[in-house]
């Protein structure tokens, strides 16, 4: 349909609009392209998490930190994000509150995934927005975790000891990953590449006195 003579846009305005058409596609092209991406595998650790602490000392790890129980809670709303392999958590650890969301996870030999966080200052108020939004607690789950790392390495080795035993979790590029557990006595046929949700599942199958429910150490510690 034609305009009437007078009201055609002056040039100016096409320029402008391909302006902003260009420059919203770099942004978006530009956000694809840097999207943080997590590549990480578990190792099972046979021999708990002592033996594991000095293997990685005579390696030349060193402790980045102290030793803290990381508590981690799991939101969905009605199955949406568990369905779509998404996963949105909340993590408190120390007097730190961190929110982190985990997209759908590629797994060959190793586990990766699109991964966002935020740090709050205040985990129950944060409870409270999602709760506002329609997302409710799922799984929760807690593990005391070490975080190692070594000079000039790209990635970091942390022992997580959890109430269904101890692992070893490499998180850096697939390279390194590859390398370091060749080091560190393991093979390809060691990696896990599931979620402590699937590995706390699969314990309470091959335990029948286990209750599937949350996994956490109540009133023992490891």
């Amino acid at each position: 349909m034609a305009r009437p003579e007078g009201l055609e846009p002056p040039a100016y305005w096409f320029e402008a609009n391909r302006s902003i058409q260009l420059s919203y596609g770099r942004v978006a092209s530009s956000y694809h392209e840097h999207v943080p991406t997590e590549i990480e595998i578990k190792l099972r650790l046979a021999d708990g998490a002592a033996g594991a602490r000095a293997l990685l000392e005579q390696r030349g790890y060193t402790a980045a930190g102290p030793r803290l129980l990381e508590s981690d809670q799991l939101f969905d709303r009605e199955g949406e994000l568990r369905q779509s392999d998404r996963i949105l958590r909340l993590r408190s650890s120390g007097e730190r509150w961190t929110l982190t969301y985990k997209g759908p996870a590629g797994r060959s030999r190793h586990k990766s995934r699109e991964e966002l966080e935020v740090d709050f200052s205040s985990g129950p108020s944060l409870v409270s927005i999602l709760d506002a939004l329609g997302y409710k607690p799922s799984f929760r789950y807690e593990k005391f975790r070490t975080k190692f790392t070594a000079p000039g390495e790209p990635g970091i080795v942390t022992i997580d000891e959890t109430p269904i035993g101890d692992f070893l979790e490499l998180e850096g590029p697939a390279y390194w990953i590859d390398e370091t557990a060749v080091r560190l006595g393991f093979t390809t046929a060691d990696y896990l590449t599931v979620s402590y949700a699937a590995l706390y599942r699969e314990y309470c199958r091959n335990d029948p006195k286990a209750l599937l429910g949350n996994m956490s150490f109540g009133t023992k510690e490891p």
